[in-house]
């Protein structure tokens, strides 16, 4: 049996999702409604038909027999295709994510099969006996196959094993995802298993009922029913999931209380709900709570007296937290609520498909909404937190490759969010999410990762990355000067926490760690980079410098460098600078503080930090025409140097005579037509072009300072 899909009627419950798919011995299948009545009889296989499935979006339906056949059927029960046809009976069948492929078992095989005609099917030996039970969960798209070996394993979709299991007593007979792929339920012989998406075991019940056929979750994922051998039904509850956020843990007790332990000093809280409790968070000084009809908001000061609301759907499938508010996703779409109980905002997109968003696919900060698409998993849509607007020009930010995984750094000014995005490849790039005229920089910062987090309270990245533990103290040193980029890194090896493990959070300076076999370790870095960051936020860098004098680290000394260079504060990027003996910058810093004018200075600093065209911008903002001629000189880009003298009518005897000590310095000719044009009309006089020169450099002396927007590094800041 199966339901049609609920979601396939756009969130509300339409005459489509009232119908059930029942597949018979006698090779038949019946479309029926919830009152009993069979809407159709199909002749679909000759024996029995071992099961049907709907596809997600309802359009579809397919169906393996003992015959060895798969088909896929219309929604009305006329037949579309035959997808193969087998010596072996086909036990299971699940639909891909997108209801365009089909898994399948083939005896001792697994079969990834798409509805293209021509497409190859992907082939694999999965178990040592016959496969009796397939999934495939279309949120973390991963698959679970159960057979006669005794073993269930979890696979991805390139044939790669995740997790196998030690062989049980008996044959597996019914394997189920919860909806929102976190848990996963085993049925064998008087045996049900709860289990981690990552394959290992959270509980084990052995109820006197003989084998467990199927296995079915309750939409929100807290209670799971199954068919069992002795004609009974089973229902199993979901308690004790705990979760941990400093020195506070809540556990759900049962399904509708949970217990908070302070274990600073052992005391306990019960809170009691009226519905079961669906999710819950714990973070950033608050506990949220959403059950079946309502959302409870507690403060870790206050357990007794939580804001409460009502939900518009009770099936809530992910809870995400940040410091000023958080974020709930349901069915029907994505909501961001303030701490006090204040609905903030919905994001919508075109296509938005809510119920298949996971933790994965979903970051929030402050002030920005970050959601992977499904439709297409190169693009990442980003909104205003307060409005829930599209940022930028409406359009979601471009990747390369399907993204994985997406992370929003949590601190500092919106102007310079970051956003991390894990690919398809396992590589790791950094991306600015606000961006002002200039173009968006995504730079690559790591490969082979596995799992990532951002720091709760400053701008550190940690990430589990081809057998390391990676802490990136300050990413965005990256944008300022790349030689820098590998001397913020703390690295260690990582081959204690064993197979694919998973970073859980990154609180304060402490790494919470878990394993493959599902134990949490703890790890922690220096504290000294966190004070640094609350220095440079808080400007304090004398502060800043003492800290780095007393630790006397090289990895302290270029993460100030970074900053300083970043926030263009001048005597402690030379200072920085000179510790890590980079006397090469040194030098440049000392040349930029004798420029008079403050505009050239901050344009003479994004050139430090390798950005030549915001370095030019900012002079064309500032009317410094002169001084961004001579930077296009001095960058040897005479094109560009000769179009602003031409365009601005002035200076054009200059760039030529630039050019042409140059040419001579070399022994080359000019071969460039532009230049040539000009020069027939033209004499360079070296005696009035010096003279011009230094008339400039006099006029700048003599200029006053004036309100000014300067842009750099991609972010824009009206300096007064």
């Amino acid at each position: 049996m199966h339901w049609f899909p609920k979601a396939s009627s756009g969130g509300g419950r339409k005459a489509g999702s009232d119908l059930f798919v029942l597949t018979s011995t006698d090779g038949k299948f019946h479309i029926i409604g919830k009152s009993g009545r069979v809407e159709k009889s199909v002749e679909a296989h000759k024996g029995a038909v071992l099961a049907g499935r709907w596809s997600y979006d309802g359009s579809a339906l397919v169906t393996a027999g003992e015959d060895g056949q798969v088909k896929i059927w219309s929604r009305n029960g006329m037949l579309r295709s035959t997808l193969t046809q087998n010596s072996i009976a086909v036990y299971g069948v699940a639909w891909g994510p997108d209801s365009d492929q089909v898994l399948f078992t083939n005896g001792k095989q697994l079969v990834i099969k798409s509805l293209q005609v021509n497409a190859k099917p992907t082939m694999w030996k999965a178990h040592e006996g016959i496969i009796l039970v397939v999934e495939w969960n279309p949120v973390n798209n991963f698959l679970l196959s159960g057979g006669e070996d005794c073993k269930y394993k979890v696979w991805d979709t390139y044939s790669r094993l995740m997790y196998s299991s030690s062989a049980h007593d008996y044959p597996i007979t019914s394997l189920a995802w919860t909806p929102d792929g976190e848990l996963f339920a085993v049925g064998s012989f008087n045996t049900l298993r709860l289990c981690d998406k990552a394959g290992w075991s959270y509980a084990l019940e052995k109820p006197n009922t003989g084998s467990i056929f199927k296995l079915s979750w309750s939409s929100d994922g807290t209670q799971v029913g199954g068919a069992c051998g002795n004609g009974q039904v089973l229902i199993g509850n979901v308690i004790e999931r705990r979760i941990e956020w400093m020195n506070f843990e809540a556990t759900v007790v049962a399904s509708k209380q949970i217990r908070v332990r302070n274990v600073m000093n052992e005391a306990t809280e019960k809170l009691d709900f009226k519905d079961r409790v669906v999710k819950a968070s714990l973070s950033f000084n608050h506990l949220v709570v959403a059950t079946a009809s309502q959302c409870y908001i507690y403060s870790t000061k206050n357990w007794n007296t939580p804001m409460i609301f009502d939900l518009k759907e009770g099936n809530v499938t992910l809870v995400k937290q940040a410091e000023k508010h958080f974020l709930l996703v349901d069915g029907a779409g994505v909501y961001v609520y303030s701490y006090d109980g204040r609905h903030v905002c919905s994001p919508k997109y075109q296509g938005l498909l809510a119920d298949i968003l996971n933790d994965q696919t979903v970051s929030l900060s402050n002030d920005t909404v970050a959601l992977r698409d499904k439709a297409d998993e190169k693009a990442i849509y980003i909104f205003d937190a307060a409005s829930g607007k599209q940022l930028g020009d409406g359009k979601p930010v471009p990747h390369k490759l399907e993204v994985m995984e997406i992370a929003l750094d949590q601190c500092g000014n919106p102007a310079d969010r970051k956003l991390a995005i894990i690919d398809k490849n396992r590589d790791l790039y950094l991306t600015t999410v606000r961006t002002f005229g200039a173009e968006r920089k995504t730079v690559k910062l790591g490969t082979m990762i596995m799992s990532l987090a951002w720091n709760d309270s400053t701008n550190m990245l940690a990430a589990l990355a081809d057998g390391k533990f990676t802490v990136w103290y300050y990413p965005s040193a990256v944008y300022v000067d790349k030689d820098l980029q590998m001397k913020t890194v703390f690295e260690k090896e990582a081959s204690e926490y064993g197979k694919n493990p998973q970073i859980l959070q990154f609180v304060g300076n402490h790494v919470m760690i878990r394993r493959a076999d599902g134990s949490i370790v703890s790890t922690s870095i220096s504290p000294y980079p966190a004070i640094l960051h609350g220095y440079v936020q808080g400007a304090r860098w004398d502060d800043a410098v003492r800290l780095c004098r007393f630790v006397k680290d090289e990895v302290l000394w270029s993460c100030l460098a970074a900053m300083s260079a970043y926030a263009k504060e001048l005597n402690t990027a030379e200072i920085a600078y000179a510790a890590i003996l980079e006397v090469d910058k040194v030098q440049f810093i000392n040349n930029i503080k004798d420029i008079p004018v403050k505009e050239a200075r901050n344009a003479e600093m994004a050139l430090l930090c390798g950005n030549p065209l915001d370095a030019e911008a900012i002079l064309l903002t500032a009317g410094l025409i002169f001084r961004a001629i001579m930077l296009n000189i001095q960058l040897y880009n005479w094109d560009r140097a000769l179009e602003l003298a031409v365009k601005h009518k002035t200076h054009v005897d200059t760039v030529l005579g630039f050019r042409k000590k140059h040419l001579e310095n070399f022994q080359k000719k000019e071969t460039n037509k532009r230049f040539l044009q000009y020069q027939e009309g033209i004499d360079i006089d070296w005696e009035k072009i010096e003279a011009k020169i230094s008339m400039e450099y006099q006029k700048e002396r003599e200029r006053p300072e004036r309100p000014v927007a300067s842009s750099a590094g991609g972010r824009t800041t009206v300096k007064t």
